[in-house]
């Protein structure tokens, strides 16, 4: 199974989950950012790392987060440029997938975040910045 077919599997799971926390959002973050590359538009490595950045420090709901997304959206301002780590963390949708039960899956899934996250710490603060130019 590749990435992209891992993501779908943990996409159903996710989207099947009957809470109005929205999982499904950080999942789709941290897959943005670890699955970016050179290619990717700016914008889906800048959203994917402002979500997990609001997700991991400032405690928001995956609803909550794709508020932001809109918000963003929105009102567009010109996308900082992000670089890419050589590694984009140790864990990935595969490791949450092969997580048992769901409680499990969910630990696995903020665990990932945090692993995306701390490899991309260089652009750390060029994200709070665009954050907060939004507030």
């Amino acid at each position: 199974m590749n990435n992209n077919q891992a993501f779908h599997q943990l996409s159903f799971y996710t989207l099947a989950q009957p809470r109005d926390y929205f999982i499904h959002q950080h999942c789709v973050d941290a897959y943005a950012a670890q699955m970016a590359d050179k290619s990717t538009k700016p914008i889906a490595i800048v959203f994917g790392l402002v979500g997990l950045y609001l997700y991991l420090e400032k405690d928001y709901t995956g609803r909550e987060v794709q508020l932001f997304h809109m918000k963003m959206a929105k009102h567009k301002l010109q996308w900082p440029i992000i670089s890419l780590p050589e590694n984009k963390g140790a864990i990935t949708v595969k490791d949450v997938l092969a997580a048992t039960s769901d409680t499990e899956k969910d630990t696995k899934i903020k665990q990932w975040c945090k692993a995306v996250w701390d490899a991309f710490a260089d652009n750390r603060s060029i994200i709070i910045q665009l954050v907060d130019s939004y507030q």
